[in-house]
């Protein structure tokens, strides 16, 4: 495949144009917020596919339209944080447990912007050795194993509405594990939520809440790279439609794994995940992958 770099990021996706580009959409967009790694899918399907490797810009990018999937499927939770807290503030009510909420989910942001920034140079440049398909088809075996544990010890009690400073803290230096490709932020972030007793759901909503500046710092922040480099208006529309696609693929996926997480259990993902990791590694072994 050609080389793609432009000043150090790759913008490998402009060369797979609208119609891949598409399909790569749907695909990040069902694995961004399932704990299954959007990464490990977006470097395995373009390489059974023989497509170009869309680049770590793309995934970052791609941030934005999980960001639109979560905000609008907890608009809800989203709205009344920010209005209450707002409201705390203009009346003193600094013991607000919306505002307090708020404010835990600002400070467990703070572990995973300071390795993002630290490790920025590393995580997202061209032929990063992050992004070696066998580093994330390890990553996936390891998590899938540390979310059967958290799903076999969990106790399935808690509720969002009693979580304390430490959870979110927790939770949010689980997050730090997603930038490690094949990790997956909500494969990290619920695993934790569940290994603090939370049940299923709201294990998954913490994490979705306690992400949300995250995401959309990665998002921005990539967005940001791609101006500086004068990315081409082609190449604009191109990430435009892939990030449409995403974000309607994403709220389905939202929806999808809360009524599995209502219903069932986190098994399937662990599952999957296990046997991802382990078709990454004998693809390696093998040669097919590389």
């Amino acid at each position: 495949m050609a080389d793609v770099c432009i000043s150090g990021v790759d913008t490998g996706f402009v060369a797979l144009g609208y119609a891949r580009v598409a399909v790569l959409g749907v695909v990040q967009g069902i694995t961004e917020l399932l704990p299954i790694s959007s990464t490990a899918h977006m470097r395995l399907v373009p390489a059974v596919l023989g497509w170009q490797d869309p680049g770590s810009a793309f995934s970052a990018a791609m941030q934005l339209a999980a960001l639109a999937a979560v905000v609008s499927y907890f608009w809800s939770d989203v709205r009344g944080l920010t209005v209450n807290s707002l409201q705390a503030i203009a009346h003193g009510q600094f013991r607000d447990r919306d505002l307090r909420f708020s404010l835990w989910i600002v400070l467990a942001t703070i572990p995973i912007g300071i390795a993002g920034l630290s490790l920025a140079n590393v995580l997202n440049a061209c032929h990063s050795p992050f992004r070696n398909i066998s580093v994330i088809g390890s990553a996936c075996i390891v998590m899938a194993l540390l979310l059967g544990v958290a799903e076999v010890r969990a106790r399935h009690r808690r509720t969002i509405d009693n979580a304390s400073f430490i959870d979110a803290m927790l939770v949010g230096i689980a997050q730090v594990g997603a930038l490690i490709p094949g990790v997956s932020r909500s494969g990290s972030t619920l695993t934790a939520a569940l290994g603090l007793g939370f049940k299923r759901d709201e294990a998954a909503r913490l994490s979705f809440l306690l992400g949300v500046p995250a995401i959309a710092s990665a998002g921005l922040k990539e967005m940001w790279e791609l101006h500086k480099i004068h990315l081409d208006g082609h190449g604009w529309s191109v990430l435009a439609l892939g990030l449409i696609v995403a974000s309607i693929s994403a709220f389905f996926a939202i929806w999808g794994l809360m009524r599995v997480l209502e219903q069932f259990s986190t098994w399937p993902f662990v599952v999957y995940r296990f046997i991802l990791g382990v078709v990454i590694l004998v693809g390696v072994a093998t040669g097919w992958f590389v």
